[in-house]
């Protein structure tokens, strides 16, 4: 990461972003110490849960990469990544125009350091850009002329909202957030989503995962349910084995399971519309 004294001045690095946070749970190396400390109390939080935290996060990244091949190999060209984080290896890009040369792909994020590593990586690549945009607006990001210069909206497209709805804490707030991604869809297009799932965790180990993320930019963390996340998908045909736990989601899998919906995580599913 660059020095803190170089940093623009509008990248605080006292502050944890939740981005680089994930960053360092999958190993990387785009992270401040007050990130590292954040990620490292939940990595403890992770513990008494009985979760390995890093693991979830890499099983979220694998998830992803599934999710858009298997989009790509179905006919679509488009993807819309919001809240995608920090560039890493098989980035969304990479895996559409590895399965489907020629994809287009818009990273959307309102973190700056994100946004700038993004467009470095991205500046020569004419089919993918990085906008800043505002998870709780999806009609500016989906009407945003930098997206739709890449997105034919009367085409299908793959909107993408993984591990970012939970920073939602309102529930009603994220509910209407993904009502109008789903209404926006054209038929053919579909819906990658993965989010925490509060499952049986105490409730002050609960408390002390939000305490942390109350500390960082995003401000706040929600968990939750089963019930409440399958209907983020209303509407939709769920590919696969519906909404599951996210080390368990393939397109393959039976939506019989037996899954594990006891212990928290993260949920995942990915719908057609």
């Amino acid at each position: 990461m660059a020095e803190v004294d170089r940093l623009p001045s509008e990248i605080n690095p006292h502050i944890p972003s939740v981005a680089r946070m994930y960053d360092y749970y999958l190993g990387g190396r785009d992270n401040f110490p007050a990130d590292r400390e954040a990620a490292e109390k939940m990595i403890e939080i992770g513990r008494r849960m009985g979760n390995d935290t890093r693991q979830i996060a890499l099983a979220n990244r694998a998830f992803l990469r599934q999710a858009v091949r298997v989009i790509a190999e179905a006919g679509v060209r488009q993807f819309v990544d919001i809240g995608a984080g920090l560039p890493t290896q098989d980035n969304v890009h990479q895996v559409a125009h590895r399965h489907a040369p020629g994809s287009r792909v818009v990273y959307v994020d309102n973190d700056p350091i994100v946004l700038s590593h993004a467009r470095a990586l991205l500046a020569r690549d004419p089919d993918v850009v990085a906008v800043e945009g505002d998870l709780r607006d999806p009609d500016a990001i989906l009407d945003d002329p930098r997206v739709t210069g890449r997105i034919d909206m009367a085409e299908p497209y793959a909107v993408l909202l993984v591990a970012v709805l939970h920073f939602v804490p309102d529930d009603d707030e994220a509910a209407r957030i993904v009502a109008r991604v789903r209404e926006r869809l054209r038929p053919g297009g579909h819906l990658v989503l993965s989010h925490l799932y509060a499952g049986n965790a105490a409730a002050d180990v609960t408390d002390a995962g939000q305490s942390v993320y109350r500390g960082t930019a995003a401000g706040g963390l929600a968990g939750r349910d089963h019930g409440q996340i399958a209907a983020y998908f209303d509407g939709l045909d769920l590919i696969g084995p519906g909404v599951v736990p996210v080390a368990d989601w393939t397109p393959d899998a039976s939506p019989e399971g037996p899954y594990d919906y006891v212990r928290p995580g993260i949920l995942a599913g990915v719908g057609r519309a």
